[in-house]
């Protein structure tokens, strides 16, 4: 993959250790296959969230930096607590708020 550009090579990559590998991060197999789509979906948020400079250099560096981030986090922690996919937060209380003006009666409108 070294003569393709870094959105090629990305394309290329399907696992967490296809990831890891290429950007060269050491990791604990062990912790990967256990939180492997945990690892690249938080991987995917933190790139949502990071500007991403136009210089490929400077975008690989980014990119290095915030899988080994995802990375850490598991290392660190466990897929309970990261909660990183919405079934994760489907069993926690729900707030909504409902404006005081939706449930009353407007004079106006009962005329």
């Amino acid at each position: 993959m070294d003569e393709l550009t870094l959105d090629e090579a990305l394309e290329e990559l399907v696992s967490a250790e296809d990831f890891l590998d290429y950007f060269g991060i050491e990791y604990d197999p062990s912790v990967v296959q256990v939180n492997r789509l945990h690892i690249l979906q938080r991987y995917h948020n933190y790139i949502a969230k990071s500007v991403l400079p136009e210089l490929e250099s400077a975008r690989r560096l980014v990119y290095i930096t915030t899988l080994q981030q995802a990375y850490q986090d598991f290392v660190i922690s466990d897929a309970l607590t990261e909660k990183v996919f919405k079934v994760f937060h489907m069993h926690e209380p729900q707030t909504k708020f409902v404006p005081l003006s939706s449930i009353t009666l407007n004079k106006q409108d009962a005329a």
